[in-house]
């Protein structure tokens, strides 16, 4: 079975908040290195963890059926 092309654009922050405010259901994923996700006192409860290398090969473990919010430093 085919799935449809995703369409990707940058969003604000403010915009990502808007979303949440209106209940919409988000899959957020740290791309951070371990050094910075490690350096930071700044993480999203129930982010997703996958350090930008092994986004591609760990692309079939993440939720497709929501919007995904992929962030770094």
């Amino acid at each position: 079975m085919k799935t449809q092309p995703r369409s990707l654009r940058r969003l604000s922050p403010s915009e990502v908040k808007a979303m949440m405010d209106q209940g919409k259901k988000l899959t957020f994923i740290d791309v951070r290195n371990e050094q910075a996700w490690a350096d930071s006192d700044k993480k999203i409860v129930d982010a997703i963890r996958v350090p930008l290398s092994e986004l591609e090969e760990r692309l079939p473990a993440i939720p497709k059926y929501q919007p995904i919010m992929i962030y770094c430093t």
